[in-house]
């Protein structure tokens, strides 16, 4: 176990789940599932079975370090603060290099930390066979989901079912990555049986991904190996912010994984979404006899159905005749969408950003 690391990726501003979510307190540290826990305390409560505490390290923006260490209650030297976003790749090598710099031999998993994952002990065993595998084989592996729907939302692996490895739970070579796809595409994969969703969830060994990083993204292997003795120093964050200006913003996935030809997946049904979008999270909310899914708040619906509704406490909302409409008030923005436009919730941030400045985000 002493070899077993975790890094969560907490660096992401959710702005899907806009008004809710704020560059000042985005999604990953919101109790968004009402549970009592946020999605942050929920990924490292996961992980505790798995690894040694100590072996936690949490990736974020600067500006959000204070809030990992108080709702995690963690060491400050565990969480690792970018000065800017660039996607995962560089989340990636700067946890790698830090993580190495206190065990050259240690095995790697790598998660998001605003996924829903409820199956938790078909998790565990995945997690598992992933370290297992990554201590005996020089790999890089990652979660594949079995898709139940023709989801257009998802990336997806296509598994070598032709060559399952020997002595696992359903390992097997990566053929092909493929972005999300359109519906038809989406359609054919679900048929296929050998495609999955790709959870982004990753376990490799320091040394395997090092490997990785060096082959694949010399650009940005280079300047984190130049400073491989920093890590763990007074120097390590003034380095960071150097080396930051560096780096290119680009995903570990397309900078890596869809390169290299030591990729592997574990494909499994975990329970998982990736709480990407306001219908993600009203798939996992219990719903009323009209099939609304009340997250939060005192909804009282007439000819209402299929909405999505986030209300603050002590507000009371009285809905007639809306039908597949997203509802959330945060206080200071009432959103008023139709579900089928979620995705332009971008779209609208831009608009106010110009209108409005930032004080709405």
């Amino acid at each position: 176990m002493e070899n077993r690391f975790v890094v969560i990726m907490a660096g992401g501003v959710g702005s899907r789940f806009w008004p809710l979510s704020r560059h000042r307190l985005p999604k990953q540290f919101l109790d968004i599932l009402g549970t009592g826990e946020t999605l942050l305390q929920q990924t490292y409560r996961r992980f505790l079975p798995l690894c040694p505490k100590e072996n936690i390290f949490v990736v974020t923006s600067a500006e959000h370090k204070d809030i990992v260490i108080e709702q995690l209650g963690i060491e400050s030297d565990h969480v690792l603060a970018e000065p800017f976003r660039r996607n995962t790749a560089p989340c990636v090598a700067y946890s790698t290099y830090k993580v190495n710099s206190i065990n050259s031999n240690a095995l790697i998993t790598v998660t998001p930390a605003d996924h829903l994952i409820v199956k938790q002990d078909v998790f565990e065993e995945a997690i598992n066979e992933g370290y297992r595998f990554a201590e005996e084989s020089n790999a890089l592996v990652t979660l594949g989901i079995k898709p139940n729907r023709p989801e257009t939302g998802y990336g997806y692996i296509q598994a070598h079912d032709k060559k399952p490895i020997k002595g696992y739970s359903c390992l097997m070579p990566v053929k092909t990555f493929t972005e999300k796809p359109d519906l038809e595409m989406a359609k054919l994969f679900l048929e296929s049986g050998d495609f999955y969703w790709n959870s982004g969830i990753f376990v490799w060994s320091v040394p395997a991904i090092m490997s990785g990083l060096e082959n694949h993204m010399p650009d940005l292997y280079t300047p984190f190996d130049e400073g491989r003795d920093i890590f763990g120093t007074p120097g390590e964050d003034s380095f960071i912010a150097s080396t930051y200006t560096k780096c290119s913003s680009i995903s570990i996935d397309y900078g890596v994984m869809e390169k290299a030809d030591n990729v592997f997946v574990i494909c499994t049904d975990i329970g998982w979404s990736d709480l990407g979008t306001w219908s993600s999270l009203g798939e996992h909310t219990p719903a009323d006899s009209d099939g609304n899914a009340i997250i939060s708040g005192n909804f009282h619906g007439y000819n209402t159905g299929k909405n999505i509704i986030n209300l603050p406490g002590g507000k009371l909302a009285v809905v007639d005749g809306l039908k597949d409409y997203i509802i959330v008030d945060s206080g200071d923005v009432l959103l008023l969408v139709p579900r089928e436009n979620e995705q332009k919730v971008k779209e609208y941030l831009d608009n106010i950003r110009k209108s409005e400045g930032d004080k709405y985000l």
